[in-house]
C-alpha cells in the first residue's frame, strides 16, 4: 500500500471520528433540551394547579359540578352497552370514560391516547408473556418491563402506567375463560370508553362555545 492510500484511509478514519463525535454532541444537546422541556412542562402544570386552587368557591363549585355530570354521563353511556352485549367486565369501559373525560378537549384527547395505547401495549405484552412463559411471577415482571419499554419506544411514555396495569390484570388477576378473551375484551372495553368520553367532551365543548356568546350578551 503506497503512502497516498494510507493517507486517504487515515483521512477517512479521522472523518468518521469527527462525525461520530458530532453525533454524540448532538445527542447530548438533544437530551439536555428534553430535560429542560420536561422541567418547563412540570413547572407549568404546577402553576395551573396553583391557579385552579385560587379560584373562588362559586367557580370551583360550578366547574366541579359540570365535570362530575360530564364524567357520570360518559361512564353510564360507556357502561350500559357492555351490559346489553353481555360483556363481563364492562366496568372497565366506565372506568376509562371517567379517567379520560376532562374539562378541556385537548387534555381529553391526550389522556385518551395514553389510555388506549397503554391498554393495547399492556394487553399485547401481557398476553404474549402469559402464553410464552406461563402465569408466573417472572413472566409478570418481564411483561411490566417490556410493556414500559414498548411505550418509550413508540414515544408515548405517559402510557407506561396503564400498560403496566393492564399487564398486571392479565397476569395476576384471576379470570374465567381463555386469557385471549380477557385481553381482547380489555382492549375493546377501554377503546369503547375512550370513544364515549371523547364524544361526550366534544359535544359539551361545542355546546359551551355556542352558548357562551348568548350568555355574555
Amino acid at each position: 500500500m503506497d503512502a497516498r492510500a494510507v493517507d486517504e484511509e487515515t483521512a477517512e478514519i479521522a472523518a468518521d471520528k469527527v462525525v461520530q463525535e458530532a453525533d454524540r454532541a448532538a445527542t447530548r444537546r438533544a437530551d439536555r433540551q428534553v430535560d429542560r422541556d420536561v422541567g418547563r412542562i412540570r413547572w407549568l402544570r404546577g402553576q395551573v394547579v396553583r391557579l385552579t386552587k385560587r379560584l373562588p368557591l362559586r367557580r370551583r363549585f360550578s366547574r366541579g359540578l359540570a365535570h362530575g355530570l360530564m364524567s357520570a354521563f360518559a361512564a353510564v353511556a360507556a357502561y350500559v352497552p357492555t351490559q346489553i352485549l353481555g360483556l363481563r367486565e364492562g366496568f372497565w369501559a366506565a372506568i376509562t370514560a371517567v379517567a379520560v373525560a376532562q374539562t378541556e378537549f385537548g387534555a381529553t384527547r391526550t389522556t385518551a391516547r395514553d389510555q388506549f395505547t397503554g391498554a393495547a401495549i399492556g394487553g399485547g405484552v401481557g398476553l404474549s408473556a402469559y402464553l410464552g412463559l406461563g402465569p408466573s411471577l417472572w413472566a409478570y415482571a418481564a411483561a411490566v418491563v417490556l410493556a414500559t419499554l414498548a411505550c418509550w419506544l413508540v414515544n408515548v411514555a405517559s402510557a407506561c402506567r396503564l400498560a403496566g396495569i393492564t399487564a398486571t390484570i392479565i397476569l395476576l388477576v384471576p379470570h374465567v375463560g381463555p386469557v385471549e378473551r380477557m385481553a381482547g375484551s380489555r382492549v375493546v372495553e377501554v377503546g369503547w370508553g375512550v370513544c364515549v368520553a371523547i364524544a361526550t367532551v366534544w359535544i359539551v365543548t361545542r355546546a359551551g362555545r355556542r352558548l357562551a356568546p348568548e350568555t355574555s350578551a
